[in-house]
Parts: C-alpha cells; sequence; structure tokens
C-alpha cells in the first residue's frame, strides 16, 4: 500500500530525514514510531505532496500522491483541523462531501458515527463549545467517514480519558478487520503492542528499527526473570541481581553471559525453596523504545 524509498528530506544546512527506506502492505496497521522531532511528520507530509523530497520516492500504491487519490485515504493530522463556529453534523456533512459522498449519505453516516461516540445529542451544537475529547472524536469521524482504503493516524488517542480512549482503540480495530491499511503514529507503546503487525522506528530522521513487534521485542529481550514462591532466595551475585524481592516474588537481572538454565539449577538446590512461577520476561516496546532513546536523555539532562 506504501512503498518509501531512500527518502531524503534537507531543510538548509539540516538532514531531517536519512536514507528512510520502509513499506507497509495492504491491509495492517503498522506503526510509525519516534520522539519529537524524530521525523515522523516529515515523512507523512511528504508522502502526502505537502512537502517534496530532496531525494528518493515516496509512493501510495505505486504512484506518487495526488489529490486525485484524496476519496482512497483518511489523514487524522497532529494539528487538528475543524471548523469551530460550525456545528457538529454540518461540518462532518462537509467533510463528507469533499470525500466524494453525497450530503444524505454523509449525513446518516454521521449520525451513526454520533450515536456510536454517544455525541447524538451534540449534533447541533457548534464546535467550539465542545470539549478537547469531543472534538477529537469528531475529527476522528471525519477521518474515517469515506470508509478510507489507507488510514493514517497522528496520536489518535491524544487528551482523551480511558474510557474514550478504548473507544477510539475499538474503532481502529474494527477499520483493520475491514482490511483497511492504518498506519499508527503514537508513544502509547501500548496501544501499539494491541494494535500493530510492525513497526518502523525513527531516531534523528535515521530508521533504528524496522520488523514485526514480537521479532523486536524477542531481539530486546533482557531475560529479566519474575518468580513466585515460597522460603528464602540466596542471592548469588555472581549469578543475578535483584530488582525486587519480598517473602514471595522476585524479579532477577541475570548477569552479563550468565544462562537461565545456570540461575534455574542454582534455585533448585536451595533447600526450602518452592517456586511456583518461573517466567523469562519479553522487553516491552516501552522499554526498548527508553533504550534507543537513552543517549539523548543523558545529553539532555547534562550540564
Amino acid at each position: 500500500m506504501v512503498s518509501i524509498d531512500n527518502f531524503r528530506m534537507d531543510l538548509g544546512q539540516s538532514r531531517i530525514i536519512n536514507n528512510l527506506s520502509f513499506e507497509v502492505y495492504e491491509g495492517e496497521t503498522f506503526g510509525f514510531l519516534g520522539s519529537n522531532g524524530s521525523g515522523k511528520t516529515t515523512t507523512l507530509r511528504a508522502l502526502l505532496g505537502i512537502y517534496k523530497p530532496t531525494a528518493g520516492s515516496l509512493c501510495i500504491k505505486k504512484k506518487p500522491y495526488h489529490p486525485s487519490m484524496g476519496h482512497l485515504l483518511g489523514y487524522l493530522p497532529e494539528e487538528r483541523g475543524l471548523y469551530k463556529k460550525e456545528t457538529v453534523l454540518d461540518t462532518m456533512v462537509f467533510f463528507g462531501q469533499l470525500k466524494q459522498m453525497s450530503s444524505a449519505k454523509a449525513r446518516k453516516w454521521s449520525l451513526n458515527y454520533l450515536e456510536r461516540v454517544d455525541l447524538l445529542d451534540k449534533a447541533n451544537t457548534r464546535i467550539d463549545r465542545l470539549s478537547g475529547g469531543q472534538q477529537q472524536k469528531i475529527q476522528l469521524g471525519v477521518t474515517i467517514i469515506n470508509d478510507p482504503q489507507l488510514l493514517i493516524l497522528d496520536e489518535p488517542t491524544k487528551g482523551l480519558d480511558p474510557i474514550n480512549r478504548r473507544l477510539l482503540m475499538e474503532i481502529i480495530e474494527e477499520r483493520s478487520k475491514a482490511n483497511a491499511t492504518v498506519i499508527l503514529v503514537t508513544h502509547q507503546m501500548e496501544e501499539v503492542e494491541r494494535l500493530c503487525e510492525r513497526i518502523v522506528l525513527l531516531k534523528d530522521g535515521n530508521r533504528r528499527l524496522y520488523d514485526t513487534v514480537d521479532n523486536i521485542r524477542n531481539q530486546y529481550s533482557s531475560n529479566i526473570i519474575e518468580l513466585e514462591f515460597d522460603g528464602n532466595i540466596i542471592v548469588n551475585d555472581f549469578l543475578f541481581q535483584t530488582s525486587s524481592l519480598t517473602h514471595n516474588f522476585a524479579t532477577l537481572i541475570p548477569n552479563k553471559d550468565v544462562a537461565t538454565s545456570s540461575i534455574i539449577k542454582y534455585l533448585s538446590n536451595q533447600n526450602g525453596l518452592n517456586i511456583y512461577r518461573f517466567e523469562v520476561m519479553k522487553a516491552s516496546l516501552e522499554d526498548i523504545f527508553i533504550d534507543i532513546y537513552k543517549d539523548d536523555q543523558k545529553e539532555n539532562i547534562s550540564i
């Protein structure tokens, strides 16, 4: 659905994106990750023809973006764009018509959507009289109103409470099940682990990760061990360190080059220690994200 090949973007003497390549497969939900300023928004704007790339190609269905493709996609930008003085229903119908829907079809779809997101009573309310979270739900509505084949969502749950965040995640999942291709930009790593098959992660305009979520988590697995037990654990500093240790729960961090099997053997030889759960934990995407960016964090706090 989307292919980006050796994309480079220079602004003046600054290199914003450096030879970035990745593909988004048709029908998948794809995570596009990176810190603020890493180049995500620049890439999306170049993909949609807003910016002209310095070099490389950015294509949708093997062709550079053209306004005639507008009805095929829905784009929720980081900077929201609603007409604040207009009513909710008029705004949604207007956007539907822009995406080649009839007024009647756009109106029917909008009323059904407003009922779904518990805003039907706000249909004739001006946008500027809604809360930020309510406006966000309207923004998502006008993004998906045309049943797009490609959905690009930049921080779709930003500013939402947990209940509405869950609702929007369900809506995104529904679009994915309808075989829409979804590009999800978010800092919420649990959303990525729940929704995305594959990800790309940028740092300073460079691709740092590009693989399935499972492969990346396995690659960065720190082999942290969680235990539930009865008895006492005698810590062996040559084998592992403990990040938490209570009378029946422990988190063990193996020392470098120490195999998990060595720790199992050591613990099994301790008298009076009964282990009920021994689990090697995978690194979370949040842990991996922090690990990749920790050098930047150290620079930011240095004097």
